[in-house]
């Protein structure tokens, strides 16, 4: 079986139907395909979000070497979850999880659930903890958002639920190969929206929006994320690739982003903050 099988399977676990070799009585077979059925039109939750957005972060982690790194990991995790805490959906199912992708690429991918990966090149970018703060923060926006997992197809999500429903109505004992299909799908939807497609316009403008707003709840300033933007606009002229092909152009961000913050004095922790930045990053 192939390895994206095997992960569908994983993402099953916790809600599939059947899981038990034995066969199920007819009336509770019945039972469940009919739930299912009526299931197949309501959201995704939580925890089914949690485990799609572990596949997702698996078929990016086929493409990206993660950095070894371990107190840059830590502390990017401490910085991630300071804004995070202070974001509209601080407790997602098990948490924030944030780590460093070991490319020079200037990117940031949030996974559906709360793993947020950011490249080594973005963080370079940066230049103090505030500026990191922003990546990050507008990262955990998309999350909160549910930005990732509203990318999947409703109607391949009612698939998903309508073949459970059918396969229990068959008294399987394991996954089925077309539920495996269905939820490669889900993961495929979410996968070429982060890292080939980018979000839709409006998405990214209302990540932006909530990172100013994390920024400022968390004592960050919401400053950093127009530096932080203006020094991407330059690197970004004539590039393609990486965050410069799936974001909206630096300089519609910025012109946005310029109207929401206001002038903000240096914080007194900001010298201290640049300082434990520099340390971690150089």
């Amino acid at each position: 079986m192939r390895r994206e099988a095997w992960l569908a399977l994983l993402i099953l676990a916790p809600f599939a139907v059947g899981g038990c070799a034995y066969a199920l009585p007819a009336a509770a077979v019945a039972y469940k395909g009919a739930t299912k059925a009526a299931e197949a039109s309501r959201p995704i939750n939580d925890s089914e979000e949690y485990y799609v957005g572990r596949a997702v972060a698996a078929r990016i982690l086929g493409q990206y070497k993660l950095d070894q790194n371990a107190k840059l990991t830590q502390y990017v995790n401490e910085v991630g979850d300071t804004v995070a805490r202070k974001s509209t959906r601080p407790n997602p199912f098990r948490g924030y999880h944030f780590a460093v992708l070991d490319t020079e690429e200037i990117n940031a991918f949030a996974c559906p659930g709360g793993t947020i990966f950011v490249t080594r090149g973005l963080i370079k970018t940066c230049k103090n903890e505030d500026q990191l703060a922003a990546v990050l923060a507008h990262e955990v926006g998309h999350v909160a958002n549910k930005d990732g997992i509203n990318s999947i197809s409703q109607a391949r999500w009612t698939q998903v639920f309508t073949a459970m429903g059918t396969e229990a109505a068959r008294q399987y004992g394991g996954v089925a190969g077309n539920l495996v299909s269905l939820f490669e799908g889900s993961i495929d939807d979410v996968f070429k929206t982060i890292v080939v497609n980018g979000y839709s316009r409006q998405a990214e403008e209302a990540a932006d929006a909530a990172a100013v707003t994390e920024l400022t709840r968390a004592g960050y300033d919401p400053n950093a994320m127009v530096v932080l933007l203006t020094a991407m606009e330059a690197k970004g002229k004539g590039k393609t690739s990486g965050i410069f092909k799936t974001h909206p152009p630096t300089s519609e961000r910025l012109a946005k982003v310029k109207a929401e913050v206001g002038p903000s004095p240096e914080s007194k922790g900001e010298a201290i903050r640049t300082k434990r930045f520099k340390k971690m990053v150089s």
